[in-house]
């Protein structure tokens, strides 16, 4: 999303310049776009920002009509090559596990992600915090259970379907790794969509066999599965 809106501004500008030079006694009559600023509502000169020309003006100049322009942005599969443009990340879990019962807590949990410029820290943050709680989820709660004789579902309801609450989270931290890559596109940026969730179940069942020597394939990883 970030490049398009950064594409569709740039030829909007150009749009907005060549309108503004159109008008009469411009200033701008011999002025390339990137001796032009865009700000507050005005176009001026960067040498000289006495000289502007407001967007009020250009409407007007326009007939009111809209100033309208439609764009796109995407990897460029000539010039990508063999280069990675994906999100990576590194996961980390402390987990404990009740040796009678089997029972599974995550008491600790840290992903690490590169993910390139990272426009809002707060929000990217939240958004992989619950890509996390989601890992955690998958791995030792959520569960479909089909009757394959009726050819239904049998736990279809949240009474039935396991998720985890607040009891079951207990410390999760999100690491940003400082990364540049303009490679990938104009902004440097990529999405942090799922890279929070994809991790952590096998973060958790690697740290399973480190604490009770049981390699488990199967999620969500059922009690019995340790105490066999």
């Amino acid at each position: 999303m970030g490049p398009a809106v950064k594409a569709a501004c740039k030829a909007l500008n150009k749009r907005l310049l060549k309108i503004a030079k159109s008008m009469e006694k411009s200033v701008f009559a011999d002025t390339k776009l990137e001796e032009v600023a865009f700000m507050n509502r005005y176009i001026m000169l960067k040498s000289d920002p006495e000289k502007k020309i407001s967007y009020d003006e250009i409407m007007k100049h326009n007939d009111g009509k809209e100033i309208r322009t439609k764009n796109s942005a995407m990897p460029n599969p000539l010039t990508s090559g063999k280069k990675a443009r994906a999100v990576h990340s590194a996961v980390f879990v402390e987990v404990e596990v009740d040796e009678e019962l089997g029972v599974i807590e995550v008491k600790r949990a840290l992903t690490a992600v590169a993910a390139g410029r990272i426009i809002n820290p707060k929000t990217a943050e939240s958004q992989l915090l619950g890509g996390m709680i989601w890992g955690i989820s998958k791995a030792l709660h959520e569960e479909t259970i089909t009757d394959h004789t009726l050819g239904k579902y049998m736990n279809d309801d949240l009474a039935e379907y396991h998720i985890p609450v607040h009891a079951d989270i207990h410390d999760l931290q999100v690491l940003f790794i400082k990364e540049e890559d303009n490679f990938v596109n104009d902004l440097g940026i990529k999405g942090v969509g799922e890279i929070g969730g994809v991790g952590m179940p096998p973060a958790i069942t690697n740290a399973v066999y480190h604490a009770t020597g049981k390699r488990i394939y199967d999620l969500p990883i059922h009690f019995d599965y340790l105490l066999e």
